[in-house]
């Protein structure tokens, strides 16, 4: 017989896109959860704290992602009581996770939901300072961009949300949350283009001089 060996946390799959779970485990699990079920509560932390800490890690930068990552599960835990099952379980935790993010990033006093108009002027968060190196050029490009733009290259271009799924996060509609893509897209093209040119011309065949 093979021997049984203990899992390891590169045993634990990573959480599945948010169309793909099921509705009614959904309503299970908030169910348990509004019981006040601990092994519930516990399953609902382990689905979402990699996506959780992943984005909080992306909008307001490492130093930050922790104590941001921290709020959100409170916000979650709190809010459970409430959550009638309107909108899917990740959709609403990604929800969360976003307002939280942005408001902590932005600085501002005001509430949490962020409409269509916010998105182009909530401001970038303080970056490390770190030497450029190539393995940093797009982390360091991405901490130059306004939060709301790094929020919807994170749920689109990183976790492979569809912009349907994104406006839902983000409270916007549809057409916003594309022209926000094409405009987070634009920038980074901006801010990497002088260190991508400056890289290929490193890569650039030295010419003998007769």
């Amino acid at each position: 017989m093979p021997t049984a060996r203990a899992a390891t946390d590169h045993d634990i799959p990573r959480p599945r896109a948010l169309v793909a779970a099921p509705v009614q485990d959904d309503r299970e699990l908030v169910a348990a959860c509004q019981r006040g079920e601990t092994r519930a509560m516990e399953a609902l932390y382990h689905q979402y704290k990699r996506r959780v800490f992943g984005l909080c890690h992306r909008i307001v930068g490492p130093v930050e992602a922790e104590e941001v990552a921290q709020d959100v599960f409170v916000r979650i835990f709190r809010g459970l009581t409430n959550f009638r099952g309107e909108s899917q379980l990740g959709t609403w935790v990604y929800r969360l996770a976003v307002n939280a993010a942005l408001t902590h990033a932005g600085k501002q006093k005001r509430r949490s939901e962020v409409g269509d108009d916010d998105l182009d002027h909530v401001a970038a968060p303080p970056t490390v300072q770190r030497d450029p190196r190539l393995s940093d050029k797009v982390e360091l490009a991405m901490g130059r961009l306004p939060a709301g733009y790094r929020a919807i290259l994170v749920l689109h271009d990183v976790e492979g949300l569809s912009h349907e799924e994104c406006a839902a996060i983000m409270d916007c509609r549809v057409g916003t949350s594309k022209s926000q893509l094409h405009k987070a897209r634009a920038k980074m093209r901006e801010l990497l283009g002088p260190a991508l040119a400056a890289e290929r011309a490193t890569r650039q065949p030295a010419v003998e001089v007769e």
